[in-house]
């Protein structure tokens, strides 16, 4: 596909975190990845990320990679942007996942700082540069410190914000005020990585989000930041607290991939929860507990197929009132 035009969102607006579907015993579910790559286009999702930490991207192989790229770009390409992980604590390893993610046909690339190792910033810089050296992709930067005990100090976006390829940062620091300050210092687009934190983000200039969330609330997030775009902002405030509930419980915790395979299931997009180990799938009671917060939300009718009135009635309520 052609990326978006705009540099303020490289990518869209708002991207899901796509968990990797797999069989009961345990391979990557093309099929299933493909069914639930049109849902999110379907719902508003701008892009998909795929090989992320939500996607396991830890215990899924290159082959599978390269193949779920290729059938989701395939699948979806022409609507919406894929974006590849290709993050790993080993640089030459990730320069052959992001040349092999451009040769599949992905549309971008994320990378995550090095985690475990720890590099100084210096480290950092030389990784990054290095990763988007490879290829002529766009690379979304993934500032995850909760994950890889690392942040990327200002300095060193300010550096690589000069890398004609480097267009993009997902931040998962909760840090809105060192975002509010870096968004206009260093003109990258920046995307909230963490689903509660959407709206703090746009309101400092962020481009949108890439959320796990998304994977059952998407077309509200599109809904919220339309009308944010709009002007609209009580609207998007009222939008985005319809999501509250489905964000707590495929986040609180921390687990996010185990409690996003499970929301999919009881959508009846995917028909198992199934997890690589070290992760495992969520039990009975959690399901139980997710399924009556989806009901309350009203994304579920009787018999456990997907709904999504609220989205809808509240944006003709926003037409008719504009």
């Amino acid at each position: 596909m052609v990326l978006p035009t705009d540099p303020a969102r490289p990518f869209g607006a708002v991207l899901t975190a796509m968990v990797t579907p797999m069989t009961p015993d345990g391979a990557v579910d093309l099929k299933a990845a493909v069914k639930l790559a049109k849902k999110l286009v379907d719902d508003g999702n701008d892009g998909i990320v795929l090989s992320g930490t939500t996607g396991e991207s830890p215990v899924t192989h290159t082959p599978e990679k390269e193949e779920l790229v290729a059938a989701v770009v395939e699948a979806v390409g022409d609507r919406a942007a894929v974006v590849a992980g290709a993050g790993s604590n080993d640089t030459v390893h990730a320069i052959r996942m992001a040349e092999q993610a451009a040769e599949s046909g992905a549309d971008g690339l994320l990378v995550v700082s090095p985690y475990y190792s720890r590099p100084n910033q210096e480290g950092l810089f030389q990784h990054f540069v290095a990763v988007a050296d490879a290829t002529d992709l766009p690379v979304m930067l993934y500032d995850v410190p909760g994950r890889t005990v690392v942040r990327i100090a200002p300095d060193t976006f300010r550096r690589l914000a000069q890398h004609p390829r480097i267009v993009a940062n997902k931040d998962a620091t909760g840090d809105v005020y060192a975002a509010s300050k870096l968004i206009g210092e260093t003109g990258l687009a920046w995307y909230s990585g963490d689903d509660g934190l959407l709206l703090p983000f746009l309101s400092v200039g962020g481009a949108g989000i890439v959320s796990v969330s998304a994977h059952v609330v998407g077309a509200h997030f599109a809904e919220t930041v339309r009308r944010f775009d709009a002007g609209d902002i009580a609207g998007a405030i009222e939008v985005f607290r319809t999501t509250t509930g489905v964000i707590d419980a495929l986040n609180g915790a921390g687990a996010q991939a185990v409690m996003a395979k499970a929301a999919v299931e009881l959508l009846g997009v995917t028909d198992n929860r199934f997890l690589r180990l070290p992760n495992v799938a969520a039990s009975d009671d959690e399901v139980a507990a997710l399924r009556a917060v989806l009901a309350r939300a009203g994304l579920l009718r009787d018999g456990d197929t997907a709904h999504q009135p609220e989205v809808n009635e509240l944006a003709q309520a926003s037409s008719a009132g504009h």
